[in-house]
């Protein structure tokens, strides 16, 4: 594929709800371009664009896909996104590199949950907007209802490009509102015709409608379309069509049906002929706070919006041209790093399949190979002085605790899950030192889900979750003194030590040693052997096996002997009185907190509030949102919501969010406290 001029460039993103149909829009578009010898399907495991052996098995898309179709002059880059919650982030970053978002609607179900909350996220990138209704051949699908709906969520501003003949088993084509024809899709090719009589009155109304929203791009041919001085012509409406769209005057929807390829051809002819290309888009934003547009001129320049692990090509970096053309054997600079990269090999993408070629210019999508320190949001450019903000990756909530089965392949599941990381940043990777745990925060479940299987399929490593170990501290609540004293005799030189210490409650001041030892009773060079036998006891907890917090340790008196007494003896000593003296302390476990803010639709807001009590949770206060969403802030035990991400899925539908941060620590109740000993006790009756 020779590298298409810029204004002959369509970048279309393709979003939407999972089984909407936006994975067989893009194979229909495939087929009917000539681009794969068959119409590929993800039910029967046979798609070009969902390859990846996860999508097969679960049968929708989890990540982009690229389909670049050659059609007539033009290169529609058609960039096939998930519309599951758990992979968003992808879909997001994917935006960026797009000049349209073309939302994909089930003519049954209509616009969900996913739609709407990708749709608020394109308004906020400020990208062009269109809608494709599919499935209109479906039973029960209806075309008036589907609009209505379209336009109580989304406004006013969508206009009907293409109405159906027909629906459910009776659809049978289009009727192109803009040219004013029918549209029949047969065998191979396309056959137009003049509009069927009975349709005439309901296409006229429709192509009313959408003069009323294209004039709006003209003040002079609005001004004389409102006087009713004369209808758009042909040629007046063809020519603010792309200006319309590209002002976010007019969002375009669309019908067909991807299965039967009804509607289909046409589409493809107003992608090329109306749709924004890559220089009539905005600037782009730059992480210093400035601006920059796509454009031939200037230096060579491209950010990467997605970066694949393949398990027999290696890293696979998906980036946009912003300026300049890109060869192989260019080397770059990364904005980020300041290190150099050489683009080996530039390549167009298709499903699995990439074709090396000898240039990309800027507004396209490629493929570059094996870019070595080069991540998901890096901008490369030649002077390296180019950087674009960063992309909108949502933070990840849902963490899991995972082991290896076999413990001797711990440092294989670190190298996999660490390049996991790197390649996705909605997966988060931590050591948590304080509960030994390896941690991976994610998305959700099918996310979590999807690492586990690759794991066992590409690294070989057979893993376990385990429940995620909350991080309980335990502190006392009274001053006690008590006598720590170890004495040892063997054979030869014993051990002994001795020390009295008083323990204090010191509430968020950590940990506090006091040497008052007078007249030598310990000798100075021993009292920190005492300090370091606290901090071990201390790390140990006394009653259910947490760290011990905020405890000031004054050691005051104790004994010794000039032979047996030495470092490792006032060690044990400072244990045994520590211990001794807590249990007169009245040790507590202290629990951590979390503040959360939880967004949610105004109808689901009580039910939030009421689940949140049920944790034993505080409501701090409500707000609104832009989105006109409620906004609860809540205090809560972290334990309780330390997987909230499915309970407020199923709560608000999936349309919920929210954002947690750890924040303090606050007493246990007694029956939280008495199960958690229960558990310290049961495990080390059995030696754990």
């Amino acid at each position: 594929m020779a590298a298409p001029e810029t204004l002959h460039v369509r970048n279309i993103v393709l979003v939407g709800q999972d089984g909407a149909g936006k994975t067989s829009l893009a194979e229909a578009m495939l087929y009917i371009s000539g681009q794969t010898p068959r119409m590929g399907t993800t039910h029967d495991g046979k798609s070009y664009l969902d390859y990846d052996a996860e999508e097969i098995k679960r049968k929708f898309t989890m990540g982009t896909s690229v389909a670049p179709i050659p059609y007539k002059d033009y290169k529609i880059n058609l960039l096939d996104t998930s519309g599951h919650p758990d992979f968003i982030g992808d879909t997001l970053a994917t935006m960026h590199a797009a000049e349209m978002a073309m939302f994909v609607v089930d003519a049954v179900e209509g616009p969900q949950v996913m739609t709407t909350k990708l749709w608020r996220e394109a308004e906020t990138m400020r990208l062009s907007r269109s809608v494709f209704i599919n499935h209109i051949d479906r039973e029960h699908a209806n075309f008036d209802v589907i609009m209505a709906a379209l336009h109580a969520r989304f406004g006013a501003r969508l206009g009907v490009v293409t109405i159906p003949i027909g629906v459910d088993k009776d659809f049978k084509g289009v009727i192109d509102i803009l040219r004013m024809k029918a549209r029949y899709f047969e065998g191979d090719s396309e056959r137009v015709e003049e509009i069927p009589d009975e349709y005439l009155e309901q296409a006229q109304v429709a192509r009313d409608k959408l003069c009323d929203l294209v004039a709006e791009a003209d003040d002079d041919l609005m001004m004389k379309y409102l006087d009713g001085e004369e209808q758009l012509t042909q040629a007046e409406l063809e020519g603010l069509f792309d200006k319309a769209i590209a002002q976010e005057l007019f969002i375009p929807v669309f019908v067909g049906s991807t299965i039967i390829k009804q509607g289909i051809q046409g589409l493809m002819e107003d992608i090329c002929t109306y749709f924004p290309h890559p220089t009539a888009h905005g600037p782009i934003p730059t992480a210093d706070g400035g601006e920059v547009k796509v454009s031939k001129e200037g230096e060579p320049a491209c950010f990467v919006f997605k970066t694949l692990a393949d398990p027999y090509v290696g890293r696979l970096s998906f980036v946009k041209v912003l300026s300049g053309t890109l060869v192989p054997g260019l080397e770059l600079l990364n904005a980020r790093t300041g290190k150099k990269e050489r683009l080996g090999h530039v390549c167009v993408m298709k499903g699995k399949e990439t074709t090396p070629v000898k240039s990309a210019m800027a507004g396209d999508i490629v493929v570059v190979p094996k870019l070595v320190e080069t991540r998901t949001g890096d901008t490369l450019s030649e002077s390296g002085s180019i950087a674009i903000a960063p992309l909108p990756f949502p933070i990840p909530q849902y963490p899991v605790a995972i082991e290896a089965v076999n413990k001797k392949e711990e440092d294989k599941l670190g190298t996999f899950l660490a390049r996991v990381a790197e390649n996705d940043p909605t997966v988060r990777i931590e050591r948590h030192e304080d509960t030994h745990q390896t941690v991976v925060t994610a998305m959700g479940e099918a996310q979590i889900d999807t690492i586990l299987s690759r794991l066992a399929a590409q690294a070989k490593v057979e893993t376990k979750l385990v429940p995620v170990r909350i991080p309980y501290r335990e502190t006392i609540r009274k001053t006690a003194e008590a006598e720590g004293r170890h004495k040892k005799q063997t054979g030869g030189a014993g051990q002994f030590g001795d020390c009295w210490l008083r323990l204090e409650p010191n509430p968020g001041c950590g940990y506090e040693f006091v040497d008052a030892i007078k007249g030598g009773a310990i000798p100075g060079g021993l009292v920190p052997a005492v300090d370091k036998g606290v901090q071990e006891a201390m790390a140990e907890g006394v009653i259910a096996g947490y760290p011990m917090v905020d405890v000031k340790c004054t050691v005051f008196d104790g004994s010794y002997h000039p032979v047996d007494s030495n470092e490792m003896a006032f060690k044990t000593a400072a244990r045994i009185g520590f211990r001794a003296a807590c249990e007169q302390a009245t040790p507590v476990v202290l629990e951590p907190m979390a503040t959360m803010s939880i967004a949610v639709g105004e109808s689901y807001a009580g039910a939030v509030m009421g689940d949140i009590s049920t944790r034993r949770g505080r409501i701090i206060g409500t707000d609104s949102n832009d989105a006109g969403e409620t906004v609860i802030m809540v205090r809560v035990p972290y334990a309780e919501v330390v997987s909230y991400t499915k309970d407020l899925r199923s709560i608000s539908r999936g349309s919920g969010s929210y954002t947690i941060e750890l924040d303090g620590y606050e007493q246990a109740p007694a029956d939280v406290q008495k199960k958690l000993v229960a558990e310290y006790e049961a495990k080390r009756a059995v030696g754990n």
